[in-house]
């Protein structure tokens, strides 16, 4: 069995899935799994007809719930390494390589894709931005480490990771700069790496609006504050048969 594997969470990506399918097929032969969280489109036929295999939730669950899902899923099946990229088409397939090159050399246990390391051109709108440029502060105020890309969904992650990203702890519903302040609790050694990303084709954001924007704030700083205030006692390791 292969060792490695990608996950894909995906809500209504029907134009989009097929071709980042097939781009990433085009850099690697790697077990493909495609989370399909409650998508009421065809989704999933477009996922099946790329040559993915398929996980459906019944009904929207919501992205952090759709990773575990992948989490486990590549836990009970004994995978070594996983990479989780977003459906959208925004994550370049071509890095996929380095990232499993940057893990399987034990370099770090978590590899995480930034458009910020070096200048390639990448726009951001105000208000990600800001958030951004607060969580990277807030981040290196609590663990001492500089990360330029803290909301990042392009990551390669070893089995002792995803396995504690299995636990109730896990914050599903925004896993985003709280989880890096969560792996460097757990002990963990986070490196990024550059990556191309592109805009959302569809357009479409889930920090779009000052309301949202703001509620997804509050929910990191909320996150954040309780991970920081639990014991590391908490945060523990298990091995599933």
């Amino acid at each position: 069995m292969n060792k490695k594997c990608i996950i894909i969470p995906v809500f209504n990506e029907e134009q989009n899935i097929f071709s980042v399918i097939k781009g990433v097929k085009q850099y690697s032969d790697i077990d493909l799994i495609v989370i399909d969280d409650g998508s009421i489109d065809q989704t999933a036929a477009k996922c099946s007809e790329a040559g993915a295999f398929v996980i459906r939730h019944p009904f929207n669950m919501g992205y952090g719930v759709a990773l575990q899902t992948g989490y486990k899923y590549a836990l009970i099946k004994g995978y070594k390494y996983l990479l989780q990229m977003d459906g959208d088409g925004q994550h370049d397939p071509k890095y996929i390589p380095e990232f499993f090159r940057l893990i399987e050399s034990n370099e770090c246990d978590v590899a995480l894709g930034s458009r910020f390391i070096e200048d390639r051109n990448f726009k951001v709108g105000i208000l990600k931005f800001i958030g951004i440029c607060l969580f990277r502060f807030v981040i290196r105020a609590f663990t001492g480490e500089k990360i330029t890309d803290p909301t990042s969904g392009y990551q390669c992650l070893r089995r002792e990771v995803f396995t504690a990203f299995t636990d109730d702890t896990f914050p599903c519903d925004y896993p985003d700069a709280n989880v890096i302040i969560m792996l460097h609790r757990m002990g963990f050694r986070v490196k990024e790496i550059p990556v191309d990303m592109y805009p959302n084709p569809s357009g479409r954001s889930m920090h779009r609006g000052i309301h949202t924007v703001m509620y997804y704030l509050f929910k990191l700083i909320l996150s954040i504050f309780i991970i920081l205030i639990r014991e590391k006692s908490v945060y523990h390791l298990k091995e599933w048969d």
